[in-house]
């Protein structure tokens, strides 16, 4: 997998060993499941948590005779994702047998793709949280069936085996060693998953096993050759593939440094101990005896298909984060947090745009990211929800900056509209007028509150004259006097009128 060095440019993601600076180099494999009805070579269900062997057709129990038949929507899903991921069709690609013992693959063999990949090389431009760009190259994306699953714990003598998921689709995603640092992969697992979702090519569902990921791992000096590397398998959490490479970086490291050799191996990543152990030593393809499986043809992807799905391709992360910087003129990093999962995207634009229906302008598009990615998302992330279960929708959000715009309500109250209707529901007009949330808008009666504060604090007055920041209390007085209801322009105005500064 270790075939070609990182783009230039980047930025140094050395690490610093007892006896000097090191470079991690990881390569990602990541199996993403096909979102498909039936499976990659039968008719069977693909639905998650069925009974056990509720899902199995003679295909995928290998009864004597059974031929397998490429489900044509799984190449169109592949192609879909080759397309997303900026990837070289391949016209013609052949399926493998990867002879490997599976004790939950009834075959005894995989069906695979190994010299003839349906999907070519690519690339993934990953955004990291200091600003940098990197570009991670995709040297190819296969098809192939996923094992079932063995269960060791529902017998004391006996392991049981649940053939569901036997079958299943898998597109294998294989990056090439151009991640530097775990921040670096979990970031591009993050992108990748996002592309996919935003596809409609694979849920991304890590809990379900629906994306998991084998992370390789090497060490070097800076510009040497590559390290011997380990590969990790089956990790099924962002946070764990990081945790897993930082272990796994500095045990080579540690192990180097003292004189020793890194043995090429299979690791598994103990969560609850932070560290990765040795299952087995590393198979190369020469183990696996593939050849080219003789039940099915070469599959013959036309000009045609290409075209027509890339027709049916959906904006995606990237066009989707340029357009918002220069549509609505917000931040790389607002845009970015904007697009990552595409039902966000979905909802800013909805509160941004919701308002044009009504024959309104459009509401301003800072205002609007500022409160779906501080106010919406920052709720949905502390209470662990999704957008699909939140309780306030865009139109109610949308409503929100409709009364904040036109004066009806402060900034403060806006914030106490919003946690109603999230916790109580209802219609943000109606929570404005049924609990007289109105903001104040009589100037006299502001006038009265300000004379107030500022004649039971005239020894702090003369400061506010030598040190006009200070009438920042001034204002806070004035506001909670007023319940949150005075506008805080229209308070600020008046002070600064009464005082003299």
């Amino acid at each position: 997998m270790h075939t070609m060095d990182p783009p230039a440019q980047r930025k140094s993601k050395l690490i610093r060993g007892a006896a000097g600076a090191w470079e991690v180099v990881i390569g990602m494999e990541v199996h993403a499941q096909v979102t498909s009805r039936a499976k990659l070579f039968s008719g069977a269900s693909t639905e998650f948590g069925g009974a056990p062997n509720s899902h199995v057709s003679l295909v995928d129990a290998a009864m004597p005779g059974m031929l397998p038949v490429i489900n044509a929507e799984c190449v169109r899903q592949a192609v879909r994702t080759g397309l997303g991921l900026k990837a070289r069709i391949n016209a013609r690609s052949v399926f493998d047998r990867k002879n490997y013992f599976y004790p939950d693959l009834p075959q005894g063999y995989q069906i695979s793709q190994y010299k003839s990949p349906i999907v070519g090389e690519g690339e993934v431009l990953v955004d990291m949280p200091d600003g940098e760009t990197v570009r991670i190259g995709i040297e190819r994306l296969h098809l192939e069936q996923d094992a079932g699953k063995s269960l060791h714990e529902q017998h004391p003598a006996m392991s049981l085996v649940d053939l569901n998921r036997a079958g299943v689709a898998l597109m294998e995603i294989v990056s090439r060693p151009d991640l530097r640092s775990a921040e670096e992969a979990k970031a591009f697992l993050g992108k990748l998953r996002a592309i996919l979702r935003y596809l409609g090519t694979c849920d991304g569902d890590m809990e379900k096993g629906h994306l998991r990921a084998d992370v390789n791992v090497s060490v070097r000096r800076p510009g040497a050759e590559f390290g011997t590397r380990c590969e990790i398998k089956n990790l099924n959490s962002i946070r764990f593939i990081g945790q897993a490479i930082e272990h796994e970086a500095w045990r080579q490291i540690g192990i180097i440094e003292d004189g020793g050799t890194i043995a090429q191996e299979t690791r598994l990543f103990d969560p609850d101990k932070g560290e990765t152990r040795s299952m087995r030593s590393k198979e190369e393809s020469p183990d696996y005896r593939y050849f080219p499986d003789p039940d099915l043809l070469p599959l013959d992807v036309s000009p045609s298909l290409v075209d027509d799905l890339r027709k049916t391709l959906p904006e995606l992360p990237d066009e989707k984060k340029a357009r918002y910087m220069r549509d609505y003129a917000l931040s790389a990093y607002d845009c970015g947090v904007l697009v990552a999962e595409r039902a966000l995207a979905e909802f800013f634009e909805a509160v941004v745009n919701g308002s044009e229906t009504a024959g309104k302008s459009r509401r301003e598009p800072k205002l609007a990211a500022n409160w779906v990615i501080n106010e919406f998302l920052g709720r949905l992330n502390r209470e662990g929800r999704d957008i699909a279960t939140a309780p306030v929708s865009a139109a109610q959000l949308g409503a929100i900056l409709d009364l904040l715009a036109d004066g009806t309500i402060s900034g403060k109250i806006a914030k106490d509209v919003f946690e109603i209707a999230w916790t109580e529901g209802g219609d943000p007009r109606e929570i404005v007028d049924g609990r007289g949330l109105r903001q104040m808008t009589d100037v006299s009666a502001i006038e009265k509150l300000v004379d107030d504060i500022l004649a039971r604090n005239s020894a702090k007055v003369a400061n506010v004259k030598t040190n006009p920041k200070a009438i920042g209390w001034f204002v806070g007085q004035v506001m909670k006097a007023s319940g949150g209801k005075a506008n805080p322009q229209t308070v600020n105005d008046l002070l600064r009128k009464r005082i003299g500064i």
